[in-house]
């Protein structure tokens, strides 16, 4: 992949802050994999847990400011519970969807997180779902579902009635391997994260194939399991390269433009609870939080998993109307914002 203009990277984003804090309940997220922001600031948060623990599924809401509005949903699969939520996303009326892999459902909720209705159901039959993970509406309230293991997506109106379909196990072009998360841009065209190809393919709103960015690697432009994307007015498009943790931004054409690899301070929620809890505040301030470390694996994962500010599973990533980033981090059970950069 070539650069924009030659330049080996611009610097596009900027750090801004860290929200969330590692809680099984209430006022935090536990392996979160997803966040929808509505118009009003509000974010909602989809926390996955651990595989076969009760404790921790839920949806947190939030905001920006480290404001707690509650959380809502539980473990289980009666109506409005999840086992295995993936993502979530908002339509225009501000009714919240969550995915359940486990369940190969969707769930509707209304803002303040009363269920309205769930449809979906297991098979690969058109309009049926197996393992449902990414959700984008787009702007006639049409909702895109990443199909993962049935490699498709499907497009249903928002009451779960099927539209259409595309794609089909492969590599080739408009062929997709697991999808995961995806995208609606300004222009009506759907981004995928194509994650067993470790590219995102551009799809037209009626699924006709438009472009594929991306290749194996590690390198600038290159991808290994990309799990998110998020595209921008002007056509910018910002992938979490969940594999190598970290997020990249590319331009419409694909060319290289900037890597993220994490910044991350203390969130408020954090430095509240640390203040408390005095003890555990004193040990981190003597803490050193970025070790000189010999590693013997060379694998992004590695550096990841030993240095707190860098990204350890980026998991989803999103825009909202100011152009802030928000990197959801599933293992660190926090969110990373990034904002546009001033010069």
């Amino acid at each position: 992949m070539t650069t924009v203009q030659n330049i080996p990277e611009i610097r596009f984003l900027e750090y801004r802050m860290t929200l969330g804090m590692t809680t099984m309940e209430g006022r935090g997220f536990y392996y979160p994999t997803d966040t929808a922001i509505a118009d009003d600031g509000r974010m909602y948060v989809a926390n996955r847990s651990l595989e076969n623990v009760t404790r921790g599924v839920r949806v947190t809401v939030c905001d920006i400011n480290s404001e707690y509005y509650g959380t809502f949903a539980t473990y289980g699969q009666s109506p409005g519970q999840f086992i295995w939520p993936s993502a979530c996303t908002l339509d225009s009326r501000g009714r919240v969807y969550v995915s359940d892999e486990a369940t190969h459902r969707i769930s509707v909720f209304d803002r303040e997180g009363a269920l309205l209705s769930t449809w979906g159901e297991h098979g690969s039959a058109e309009g049926q779902l197996d393992t449902p993970s990414g959700l984008a509406f787009d702007a006639d309230d049409n909702l895109y579902v990443a199909d993962t293991y049935n490699h498709r997506v499907q497009k249903f109106t928002g009451e779960g009635r099927f539209l259409l379909s595309f794609g089909r196990e492969g590599n080739g072009d408009a062929e997709l391997n697991l999808p995961w998360g995806l995208t609606v841009g300004a222009d009506g065209n759907v981004y995928v994260a194509d994650w067993g190809n470790d590219r995102i393919q551009k799809f037209s709103p009626d699924g006709q194939h438009l472009a594929s960015f991306g290749d194996s690697g590690r390198g600038d432009g290159e991808f290994h399991r990309p799990s998110g994307v998020a595209v921008d007015a002007a056509g910018y498009i910002y992938v979490a390269d969940w594999g190598n943790e970290r997020v990249q931004i590319i331009d419409p054409n694909g060319g290289f433009v900037q890597k993220l690899r994490g910044e991350a301070t203390l969130s408020a929620w954090a430095a509240n609870f640390l203040s408390v809890n005095v003890e555990e505040g004193d040990a981190r301030s003597r803490a050193n939080l970025e070790p000189e470390i010999e590693y013997f694996v060379d694998e992004p994962h590695e550096e990841s998993s030993h240095i707190e500010k860098y990204f350890w599973s980026p998991v989803s990533i999103k825009l909202d109307r100011e152009g802030n980033l928000y990197i959801t981090e599933s293992n660190r059970h926090r969110i990373q914002v990034y904002q546009p950069a001033s010069a």
